[in-house]
């Protein structure tokens, strides 16, 4: 036992944890759609009804949904994910998100909180980068949002017949299933997409032969006639003009530049008509520092960075959130399969626990699971300091250590909402590069409070009936803590103490689980419609729109988002042409 101990201190010591695999295999179709393109081939200037920034979680099924009766250009700074096992595949998660290259599918930033984090940069947005849980939004959150739950569900159903499958439960979801209903996480809700407190099944995007499907997926159901996609197409910023006769001179969107891969430079502008519309869907990082380049934000701060202020508007960047989370890692004593989540427990307290399992490495480090300093996870580091190096040398002991040191899993706890906010700024006008933000973990004590009830959650699971076959008996929670919490590849200040308090635990093992979110919310950077206040034909829709994340995993609201309001579009549209 001792020399047990001594290997996963050794582990954690390192900064590694674990790596995926899965048994299945799965041969890429390597499908492209007939509209898709690289921004090379495309015309130095072309006209469009609706043009729509960003081909992500949200954009894939608004452009799917507008082609059905407009002409549609749908522009994507990233690549195609069809084709690249390592987005399509199960057994490559995590693999994409270990990637720094300038083409990597995700692009790694680093908040000001010192958190290691990242953006999609592909197709298809987060859902090519994501652990898969599907799951909706709660009824509650629904209403707070002011949409048509009607409307909402025929959205979600949709989405679902393309992307959404039931996963499997095997020994170690099932343990936190049982651990979550004996700890009193209750009601058991069975298999379940909606949102409901107590312990469920969720839904998951990888279906059984560990195939990842996404938000690109939608594009099935586009108009191939009316739809073109650009590829490699980064837009440096939205075009205005003013018209007199519509809204009293307020600067109206009218156009975008972008340019391809080889830096040409691409004009796309809106047919005539005053019911077109250039929608931003780049993501809470991307819209909102979109939005700056274009000219709308805080006068002073565009006027920083030398651009022409269209409208002065403070709040653009401001409310940005990242919903903190903590886990623990628990040895088991015997092997686990290799699983991401399923099963989550939806607190009364503001705290959802979920869980991953897994303990397969391989040495050419070419499978991840959804922690490893790879991607980032158990690496927290002062603003403006590289741990590259440390990263390495972290990944380079993993070798080291038999596949007994690997065995087991994590359980998780990530808080609700968060009421803790940050804000977005500019870092120059170049849009490929990360505009700089602030999350402000725990900066409110409610939600450190819940963080900790989390952690005592999880601690009661780990001692529950249910969860006795996968942990040793003598390996206290203490010591578990303790070390994650000497896990990290850590240019923090460490503390020495042998009986961590969660409060300071949860300080100082936090992590992304990568739903931040904010930036653009409705009611203070959009209306209701998600609309732009003080400009015309110009919306944002996606989740810098949000208010707080929905349901436990946003990925499914983003995609019915999509739907929902391209039919919303659609049916306003026509309304207006039969009134006139």
């Amino acid at each position: 036992m001792g020399a047990l101990l001594w290997k996963l201190n050794l582990l954690f010591l390192a900064g590694i944890l674990f790596s995926l695999k899965h048994c299945a295999s799965h041969r890429d179709t390597g499908r492209k759609y007939s509209f898709m393109q690289d921004a090379t081939s495309a015309p130095i200037i072309s006209y469009y009804d609706y043009i729509i920034v960003g081909g992500g979680t949200a954009g894939c099924p608004l452009a799917a949904t507008l082609s059905q009766n407009h002409r549609v250009l749908v522009l994507e700074r990233g690549g195609s994910p069809y084709g690249n096992p390592n987005i399509t595949n199960l057994s490559a998660y995590g693999v994409p998100l270990s990637d720094t290259s300038p083409s990597s599918p995700a692009q790694r930033f680093i908040s000001e909180d010192g958190v290691i984090n990242s953006r999609a940069r592909v197709l298809g947005g987060g859902s090519c980068l994501n652990a898969g849980f599907y799951t909706r939004a709660s009824p509650r959150y629904v209403r707070e949002a002011g949409w048509d739950g009607k409307l909402v569900n025929e959205s979600y159903k949709w989405v679902e017949r393309v992307v959404a499958f039931r996963p499997s439960m095997r020994q170690w979801q099932s343990a936190v299933r049982d651990g979550l209903l004996e700890v009193g996480v209750l009601p058991y809700n069975g298999f379940t997409y909606d949102h409901i407190h107590g312990t469920k099944v969720g839904g998951t995007i990888f279906d059984h032969n560990g195939h990842r499907h996404t938000a690109a997926d939608l594009l099935e159901y586009a108009n191939t006639n009316t739809i073109t996609l650009l590829l490699h197409a980064t837009v440096h910023r939205i075009l205005f003009t003013t018209h007199k006769e519509r809204s009293n001179s307020r600067p109206v969107a009218h156009g975008v530049l972008y340019k391809d891969a080889r830096g040409t430079e691409h004009r796309a502008y809106l047919n005539h008509g005053t019911k077109n519309e250039i929608i931003v869907s780049a993501g809470a990082l991307g819209s909102p520092q979109l939005l700056m380049l274009s000219g709308i934000g805080a006068g002073h701060h565009l006027r920083e960075h030398n651009i022409s202020v269209v409208l002065d508007q403070p709040l653009v960047g401001q409310g940005m959130s990242d919903n903190p989370m903590n886990a623990v890692y628990v040895p088991s004593p015997s092997p686990v399969e290799v699983s991401l989540i399923s099963v989550v427990g939806i607190t009364n307290f503001g705290s959802y626990i979920e869980a991953v399992s897994g303990a397969a490495f391989t040495s050419n480090g070419s499978e991840f699971t959804m922690f490893t300093p790879k991607i980032g996870q158990f690496s927290k580091l002062p603003p403006k300091q590289m741990i590259l190096q440390a990263i390495a040398k972290a990944i380079g002991r993993i070798e080291s250590l038999d596949q007994e040191a690997l065995r087991g899993g994590f359980i998780l706890e990530k808080v609700i909402g968060p009421i803790s906010t940050g804000h977005l700024e500019l870092r120059n006008t170049d849009p490929n590069d990360n505009p700089l933000v602030t999350f402000n973990y725990f900066q409110d004590p409610r939600d450190l409070e819940r963080c900790i009830q989390g952690m005592g959650t999880i601690e009661k699971i780990i001692d529950s009936n249910a969860f006795a076959p996968f942990r040793y008996n003598n390996i206290s929670f203490s010591m578990l803590l303790n070390m994650i919490a000497n896990a990290q590849v850590n240019l923090l200040p460490k503390h020495t103490n042998t009986s961590m308090s969660l409060e300071q635990f949860c300080r100082d093992t936090v992590m992304t689980i990568w739903h931040y979110h904010g930036g653009c919310q409705v009611g203070r950077v959009v209306d209701n419609d998600y609309k732009v206040l003080g400009v015309d034909a110009l919306r944002v829709i996606d989740g810098s729109t949000f208010n707080y994340s929905p349901g436990t995993n946003p990925q499914a609201t983003l995609m019915m988002l999509g739907r929902y309001m391209g039919v919303r579009i659609l049916r306003e549209r026509l309304a207006a042409d039969e009134t006139n």
